[in-house]
């Protein structure tokens, strides 16, 4: 009897059990119906943050005396039982993180003494059903993350008790409903990332119980010519695209226990006010915008400053020498603004740092030594004029560290292994010279790994033999000698099999997630997304940008523009999940591999500008997936394969300046001696078997021209044979 399977039988024994709490652990399989309908005497149960599945069974609407039910953070499906309503004791349901569908059951307003509702990070649909708005004891309404829509319904002001109403993350359109100001015990308002509409409402400051406000990301206007002059005191407020122009507004000025302020996306300009710096808010996001002049030095002084976020701005000038005196700073990101100077030494001392984005600013110098101890975990110093040795002394928590773009030199440095966790590794555009090291086989947490636009020379043969999860490599436009290592074969992630790799670190009231290169930052009540910039790649002959929502689905090799020699390896048809090979501008001879027709996902090849002879092999017609065959300026001759995605391809120039190709997709007819790619295999074929059958045909023909001879002199009458001494002669070929 499996473990869940047993637990659940035990459930007879505990019927006179009043709580029962088994969330955080690895419980999987249904839940049963018949295990809970024991427990009759239940009154709190807790079975969050496991493995559950399949739907909710009934027989738990039964248990007459539950209070308190957790099933969140599980993996249960299916549509809310109208049973439901007979929870009739129910204080607190929480049933978040599964994968619930289907409209809100009308039976829930049966729930009369419900005080807490969440229903969120589901999959429910329809709109907000009239019954909810009947509950007068509830307090706590979350229905965010689903694909709720239609208008929030104006019967929600009759909701008198409750203190926090989070419906964000659906699809509400309308304006807000005035009946909301009647709420007099709100204190949290999430309805962010709806497509809700009209003015802002200036009443919702006059709210002077409400606390936490979130707008953002809806489609309402701000209205700068209504004066503001709130009575609430907020500890956060989000007015992300909220399309507010001008300065920042001076009311928040009074909003002396703002915790978080968040206001990226818009449209603001001027300085950063004097004001805001006083402040001392823990989290300030103020990205995306088009703020200027200088970031003053009286920001890092707050002891209370978290989160700061000035990316994509005009801020100029250089960096206050100060900045490390915010010691409490665990997400700093300043890019893509004209901040120019040195990094500050004092930035080491920033002992809580997770993240550093100084990426597209035109800093210069070194890059200081942090703690080795830290936390850091993302870095991202790329597009700037730094110099000197590759800074690897960032901290062993490392997972993401970009620097191209840079002015870089030297070898890369050995203690990069120390960073175990360490999955994305960009040092394009610098000029980090010496071999390819071959200790990157031990940093077997890669993933992406850009080296491109150096001047690394002597790949070696082992450098891949350990890389379990490396999937875009990009080497191109560097001086690589030698042959192509046969242990790229062996990577398994380019292969198809892969592990997520997730990571959670929780530091200073932060919890940063961590996953395929998606970032999200959670802060008591308030969670964004930080978006990597844009990694780049030669896709399809052109510089493209992989965004850090799709790069995880990509699997790339970029070995182009080198002075690699000898043959292809035939074992890189085992790359299943390649989309780009890239191998042109090289000195590689011999064949095109057959097995090049088992890379089942590649949509680009480039094989171009190399010594390449024979034909393309008739197995690239099972290529689906193809749409660039680059093989010009090589020996190939032939006919070039008919069927499937290479009828699509016809770009002449993809197959110019060989010495035979032939076929309709260059329109130029094949005579009937042409080679196939099926001769070129046999004669492969024959090549491979040439010890044994090349000196056996040797002995053979010398033996019968022998033969051959003496009988035709003993016919002419030159010899006169002997009389034998045997009666025959056997000829044994070993």
């Amino acid at each position: 009897m499996t473990f869940m399977a047993q637990f659940q039988h035990n459930f007879f024994h505990l019927r006179y059990l009043h709580f029962l709490n088994i969330s955080y652990n690895q419980i999987s399989g249904e839940i049963s119906g018949n295990g809970l309908a024991n427990l009759t005497s239940i009154v709190r149960l807790d079975m969050s943050n496991n493995h559950f599945y399949g739907s909710i069974p009934a027989q738990l609407f039964y248990l007459r005396l539950l209070r308190f039910l957790d099933l969140s953070d599980n993996s249960l499906k299916g549509s809310l039982s109208t049973e439901i309503g007979k929870l009739g004791n129910s204080r607190t349901l929480k049933l978040d993180g599964n994968s619930l569908f289907g409209n809100i059951p009308l039976q829930i307003g049966n729930l009369t003494k419900l005080q807490h509702i969440s229903i969120s990070l589901n999959e429910l649909s329809g709109g907000i059903p009239d019954s909810i708005f009947t509950l007068k004891r509830l307090e706590g309404l979350d229905l965010s993350s689903n694909n709720l829509r239609m208008q929030i319904p104006s019967q929600i002001g009759n909701l008198s008790r409750i203190s926090t109403l989070v419906i964000s993350k659906n699809s509400f359109t309308g304006a807000i409903p005035t009946s909301v100001r009647n709420l007099s015990k709100l204190e949290t308002l999430q309805l962010e990332d709806n497509m809700l509409g009209g003015e802002t409402p200036s009443w919702l400051f006059d709210m002077e119980s409400l606390k936490n406000l979130f707008l953002g990301g809806n489609k309402i206007n701000w209205n700068k010519i209504v004066k503001i002059v709130p009575k609430c005191m907020l500890s956060r407020l989000s007015l992300r695209s909220s399309q507010i122009s001008g300065d920042i507004p001076e009311w928040i000025s009074t909003q002396k226990n703002l915790d978080i302020l968040e206001l990226s996306y818009n449209q603001l300009t001027g300085i950063f006010p004097p004001w805001l710096a006083e402040l001392e808010v823990g989290n300030l996001l103020l990205s995306n915008n088009e703020l200027s002049g200088s970031i003053p030095s009286r920001l890092f002084q707050s002891q209370r400053l978290s989160v700061l976020a000035l990316s994509r701005n005009n801020f100029s000038g250089e960096l206050p020498k100060n900045v490390g005196d915010a010691k409490e700073i665990s997400v700093l990101m300043l890019s893509g603004n004209n901040l120019s100077g040195p990094v500050p030494e004092s930035i080491v001392d920033m002992h809580q740092l997770l993240l550093l984005d100084l990426s597209r600013n035109n800093l210069s110098g070194p890059v200081p030594a942090f703690d080795a101890d830290g936390f850091l975990m993302y870095v991202d110093l790329s597009s700037n004029k730094l110099s000197g040795d590759v800074p690897s002394s960032l901290g062993i928590s490392m997972i993401v560290l970009a620097l191209g773009k840079n002015k870089f030199s030297g070898n890369l440095p050995r203690n990069l292994t120390d960073m175990k966790y360490l999955e994305h590794l960009d040092i394009h555009d610098n000029n980090i010279t010496g071999n390819f090291p071959e200790f990157f086989s031990q940093m077997s947490a890669l993933q992406v790994l850009i080296l491109r636009n150096n001047s690394l020379h002597s790949l070696q043969s082992n450098s891949f033999s350990n890389q379990s999860a490396l999937r875009i490599l990009d080497l191109s436009n560097n001086n690589l000698v030698g042959s192509i290592p046969l242990d790229l074969g062996n990577v398994v992630s380019m292969a198809g099999i892969f592990d997520r790799y997730y990571i959670s670190i929780r530091t200073n009231g932060i919890q940063v997630n961590w996953i395929e290169a998606s970032i999200t930052l959670i802060t008591g009540m308030f969670t964004f997304k930080i978006e990597m910039n844009e990694l780049t790649v030669n896709w399809k002959n052109a510089i493209q940008g992989l965004s850090s929502h799709s790069r995880h689905i990509y699997s790339l090799l970029d070995l182009s523009k080198n002075k690699l020699s000898g043959e292809i390896p035939a074992s890189l048809g085992l790359l299943k999940e390649l989309k780009l090979l890239n191998f042109s501008n090289n000195r590689l001879s011999g064949h095109i591999p057959r097995s090049f027709g088992d890379l089942e996902s590649i949509e680009t090849l480039d094989l171009s500008y190399n010594d390449i002879s024979g034909t393309i092999p008739q197995s690239f017609s099972k290529l689906k997936q193809l749409s660039v065959l680059d093989v010009s300026n090589n020996k190939l001759s032939g006919e070039i394969p008919r069927g499937g995605q290479m009828d699509t391809i016809n770009d002449q120039s993809y197959f110019a300046n060989n010495s035979g190709l032939c076929g309709m997709q260059i329109k130029v007819k094949c005579s009937e001696d042409e080679p196939t790619s099926d001769d070129v295999q046999e004669e492969d074929d024959d090549v491979e078997q040439e010890p044994w059958f090349l000196w056996t045909g040797v002995w053979i023909g010398f033996l019968l021209g022998f033969i051959s001879s003496v009988l035709t002199a003993f016919l002419s009458g030159y010899f006169v044979l002997p009389i034998p001494k045997y009666n025959s002669i056997h000829y044994r070929h070993r």
